[in-house]
Formats: C-alpha cells, structure tokens, sequence
C-alpha cells in the first residue's frame, strides 16, 4: 500500500482555495458596496444567520462585524423559525448565507423578513438561487471546485465566504473611521486590551516609590537610593521637584571604569541630562516601544511643567502583562 503523499494533498487544497479567493477578487462588484451601505446605514444591527458550516462562518464573521465597529450577532435559521425570528426588528438588517442559496431553514424565514421591511443581504454561490433572488442585495462568492476531492465537504466555497466576510468587515471599519482605542474598548480582556489600553500612569511607582536625589547630592547617596527603590535609576531633582537628569546602573558601571570618587563626586556631575522621559498618558505598549528602540531599561514619567511624577522600568511592564 502506497504511503499518502499529505504535502501534496495539501499544496493541492491551498492551491484550490487560492484560485477561489482570486477569482473572488476578480468578480466583486457594484453590489459589495451597497451591501457595505446598507450595514453602515443600520440603524440596529447586523444579524447574521446561517445553516450547517455556512453557520459556523456566520459566527465567525458576527464576532469579526462586533468587534470592528458594526454591531452583530449570530441567529441559527432553524431556531428563528420557533422564536429567535423575536430576536430581529425594523432597526436592523439580515446578512444571510447559503453556498446553494437553497437552505429550506434560511430560505424559511424570508417572508417574516420581508413583512418586517428587513434589509436582506444574501452571501451565495448561485445568482439564480431563491435566497439570491429574494434578497434586496446579493454578494456572490462562487467557487469553481472545492477542495474535497468528492465535490461534497464545503471547503473552498466556505473559506470564500469567510474571506468575503472579512472584506465587508474590514471596509465597514474604515468607513467608521474606527481606531485601535475603539478596538480595545471591546477587547479589554488579556495581553491585547492590555496593550491598547494601559497607560503609564497605571504601572508607574509613585510617591515615596520614586527614585529620587537632588542635584546636590553626592554618587553614593544616588546610589543608595537606587538600591532602597530597586528600578535600577534614579532621577535627578531641583529644588521644585524639576526633572535635571537620570542616573542608571550603566551609568555607575561607566564611571566605575573612570574611577571616579562616588564619595565624593555630585551626582549632576555624571548624570545624564537631556534624558529620554515619558508621560502618564502615554500607552504603555508605547513606552515598551520607546524602551527598546532606545535601549534603556527605566524611565522616568514627568508632567507638563516637567515635574518628576513617577517612574517604572522594563520588570513593571512585563509584571502588566503588555509583552
């Protein structure tokens, strides 16, 4: 028995659904954009709905529509039609799919639609089909083969409706003009709403917890302070709290190689002026990004009068969870 050749198996399938996903470019037309316009115009939401694997992309592209600023949600056809149909008002608008654009659940519920004045955007494979036909606007996303060798397991034909639904979600989202913040105001949860929502002055050390010395103040006294507050630097200080410099672990082992006197020597002699700072509102994943361009492990957080406010270094960034 001849041992399955599965790289070729599987180049075969891509190279199938590739040709799909071009040719689904090549065709797009004029009704793309108006069903883009009729979900930007919804006054409620965007109510996606779908039988078989057609559902579970329907569910896929919902969550993707939430997420990217068109209010969405998934409704099984088969459940609509004993009491989910409640679900759905005048305020909103029906993205239905059908590859046969035949399904007798989604088909099923088409005249409620209709009496409700619901928009019907139909995704099939077929223009002649009944959801086709019905339908205000149909997107059609047609493939020439699926990738199963039998012609039967939806495999091309779903990945292009799932690509169709990202392109209608993507260029929503544009047509919003709608930003990393408004993306994270619905991704508050684990390391990406962390990095898009957490600002320096949520992880900075503040008070008693900053680093601090004056300018008067010799080496060692600097160095002491760095050791109490553990950031591996302290800032440099006027009299009105004024950030002068900062002073950091690779500063000392610098001027260790200079021998110079840390007992007797003022820290403003050595520390280092002109230093890179942060803001409290600065995003922290924006801060890491700075850090690491720069190649420093610390920095120091001032206001607008360039007060000294607080500090934090790379340890707190990755306590935050931001990496």
């Amino acid at each position: 028995m001849l041992k399955p050749d599965y790289l070729a198996q599987g180049r075969r399938v891509l190279d199938i659904e590739r040709a799909a996903l071009a040719a689904l470019h090549d065709s797009l037309d004029e009704q793309f954009g108006l069903a883009c316009e009729l979900m930007l115009q919804c006054k409620g939401r965007v109510v996606v709905t779908g039988m078989g694997k057609s559902g579970h992309i329907g569910g896929k592209i919902a969550a993707t529509l939430a997420s990217t600023g068109t209010p969405a949600f998934f409704v099984h056809p088969g459940e609509a039609s004993h009491g989910d149909l409640g679900m759905i008002t005048k305020q909103d608008v029906v993205l239905a799919l059908s590859n046969s654009g035949e399904t007798g659940e989604v088909v099923s519920i088409i005249p409620v639609l209709k009496r409700l004045n619901v928009p019907l955007i139909a995704l099939t494979g077929r223009h002649d089909s009944t959801l086709a036909t019905l339908a205000d606007v149909h997107v059609c996303v047609a493939v020439n083969e699926e990738a199963c060798p039998l012609g039967l397991a939806p495999t091309a034909s779903t990945t292009a409706t799932l690509a169709m639904g990202d392109a209608l979600a993507v260029s929503l989202l544009h047509a919003r003009g709608f930003t990393a913040d408004d993306f994270a105001l619905s991704h508050p949860g684990g390391s990406l709403g962390k990095r898009l929502l957490l600002r320096v002055a949520d992880i900075m050390h503040q008070g008693d917890r900053i680093p601090k010395v004056k300018s008067n103040a010799i080496i060692s006294a600097a160095l002491l302070e760095m050791s109490r507050k553990g950031l591996g630097m302290t800032s440099i200080v006027n009299d009105q709290n004024v950030l002068l410099g900062i002073f950091t672990d690779g500063d000392l082992r610098r001027i260790l190689d200079q021998r110079i006197d840390v007992h007797q020597t003022p820290i403003a002699q050595v520390m280092t002026s002109n230093c890179i700072i942060a803001t409290p509102h600065m995003l922290a994943a924006e801060a890491l990004q700075l850090m690491e361009a720069r190649k420093i492990n610390g920095l120091i957080v001032v206001d607008e009068h360039k007060q000294t406010i607080g500090a934090f270094n790379m340890h707190d960034i990755l306590q935050a969870g931001v990496i």
